[in-house]
């Protein structure tokens, strides 16, 4: 759908916004992401802007309504593993498996299929099926030496499992080989090892204020002594007889 191009242009200054915050600050990003829905609702790709916006804030209900209604607007299959991670947002793991079994993940590209692999994985977790989440994530994707844009959060995904099923020795192995593959810091990998080893991290920030705040109590601690000992030297003199 076109539009006449000051609208255009108002709703793509909105979606950059959308694009720009949806990361460090997700409810300003909602916030740009409504303007542009009552511009534009007609515009698929507002509504998968919204969608995402929404799915940020953890507002599952209304991020799966308006990727569906981008996905009716393109019939692509794009969206399918957020739209089935919207499910497992709404509390539905069961949902959600039902959608990685249908035809649409077919049709899906490599980084869309292991998106849904991540997505059944995490579902089967909801359900308390934990060796049936480390089976579902276990694939050639994730034995290959390739390193791709997905390939550290399946090795992570991964090795969480393997952490909470007690196999700390294997979920070491792929906390190490996610950090391998995690070039621009998208997971927590290392921080995962350094906790297995029992490494505890300690704010800087806290510290440094923890510190104000010490000096503070003693500096007022220090003007109540000194306070407190001209009251004692008043009350001496008052008490000392004068001199004939």
């Amino acid at each position: 759908m076109s539009l006449p191009k000051t609208l255009a242009e108002d709703v793509a200054r909105n979606l950059v916004m959308v694009a720009r915050l949806i990361d460090e600050d997700p409810e300003q990003a909602y916030a740009y992401s409504r303007i542009a829905l009552r511009l534009a609702s007609r515009v698929a790709a507002v509504r998968e802007a919204a969608g995402f916006a929404a799915y940020a804030t953890q507002k599952y209900s209304e991020a799966l309504a308006e990727f569906r209604a981008a996905k009716r607007m393109t019939g692509s299959v794009e969206l399918w593993p957020v739209m089935a991670d919207c499910e497992r947002g709404l509390g539905r793991p069961e949902r959600a498996m039902a959608m990685a079994g249908e035809p649409e993940v077919q049709k899906l590209d490599k980084a869309g299929q292991v998106e849904m692999r991540l997505v059944a994985a995490g579902a089967r977790r909801d359900m308390g099926q934990l060796d049936a989440a480390i089976v579902t994530l276990q694939s050639s994707e994730l034995a290959s030496n390739a390193v791709h844009p997905w390939t550290a959060r399946l090795r992570y995904a991964y090795a969480d499992a393997l952490l909470a099923a007690g196999r700390e020795d294997e979920a070491r192995e792929w906390f190490g080989k996610a950090l391998e593959a995690d070039k621009d810091g998208s997971t927590d990998a290392s921080d995962r090892l350094a906790e297995m080893d029992g490494v505890e991290f300690v704010d800087a920030l806290d510290e440094d204020e923890d510190e104000d705040r010490a000096a503070i109590g003693t500096d007022e601690a220090s003007e109540s002594a000194a306070t407190a000992k001209g009251g004692d030297s008043d009350d001496d003199d008052e008490d000392r007889p004068s001199e004939a």
